[in-house]
């Protein structure tokens, strides 16, 4: 093989090994989901309560549409998730930066994150609750809690293996803290930020429809635990499938944004 054939075969290796990594791909994952609710549709019977046909979950869903319920749930869903997941950033990032940057706090607060990622959501939405009350706050600050350690360990992590000599240039111009923390840390922390954004966008999701389904406050999970206490399984169902797409669009969109954001970074 000539050098020119090598060269070609690599430049058309290039675009395949992007196209695959693409975050669309994952969506060919659905394929088993649709083949088993296409078999459910095929084989089901009309008789049975509890398994309704997937033919009668849209007309469920419809109906909560024109009653005017579905759409202000979706949103208040949605409101609660970025509201979580931003503030859930932001801190983790912070307080990561902080603990990373020292040794002896890192120790001394190791075992007590370690522990507190480690409390299962459902048992703090009881002290949430008699803290805070049945309001978006609440679910707010649960979904914040829980979604803080991925962004938080991941950007200690990052804090850990960050180059030294970023740190002695910035020394070497004496350039303030604030102006260390923008144009040292901030860059080169930003691939670990992120992945722990993605690690924690699901957990956020997760915790905001279990929160509204455990103390039905305003959202997607208060309409299935409706549906649920009333008998409606088509209900049920559809909202279920609601909240599935709901979790698709959002790993769709951080994983088009992380790409995105790293473009210009050499990959592995």
């Amino acid at each position: 093989m000539t050098v020119r054939e090598r060269t070609t075969g690599t430049a058309n290796a290039g675009p395949r090994r992007k196209g695959s990594s693409s975050p669309l791909s994952g969506v060919r994952g659905l394929v088993p989901l649709a083949l088993v609710v296409l078999a459910w549709e095929l084989l089901g019977s009309p008789d049975t309560p509890l398994f309704p046909a997937p033919s009668s979950w849209p007309p469920a869903l419809v109906d909560l549409w024109e009653r005017g319920r579905l759409g202000p749930e979706v949103v208040a869903t949605l409101r609660t998730f970025f509201i979580g997941l931003g503030a859930a950033t932001l801190l983790g990032a912070a307080l990561g930066i902080l603990v990373g940057r020292s040794r002896a706090a890192d120790r001394a607060l190791n075992p007590t994150f370690e522990f507190a990622r480690a409390m299962p959501p459902a048992a703090m939405v009881p002290i949430a609750t008699l803290l805070l009350g049945f309001d978006e706050t609440m679910k707010v600050t649960l979904v914040t809690i829980t979604a803080i350690w991925p962004v938080l360990l991941n950007t200690r992590s990052g804090v850990r293996v960050l180059d030294r000599t970023l740190l002695d240039t910035g020394r070497t111009l004496q350039l303030t803290h604030a102006t260390t923390l923008r144009k040292i840390y901030l860059p080169a922390l930003f691939p670990s930020i992120l992945l722990g954004v993605r690690v924690a966008a699901p957990i956020a999701l997760v915790i905001t429809l279990l929160v509204e389904i455990l103390t039905s406050v305003n959202g997607v999970g208060a309409l299935i635990a409706d549906a649920q206490r009333t008998f409606r399984p088509a209900r049920v169902y559809g909202l279920i499938m609601v909240a599935g797409a709901i979790s698709l669009a959002l790993h769709i969109a951080v994983t088009t944004l992380e790409s995105y954001a790293l473009r210009y970074r050499p990959t592995r």
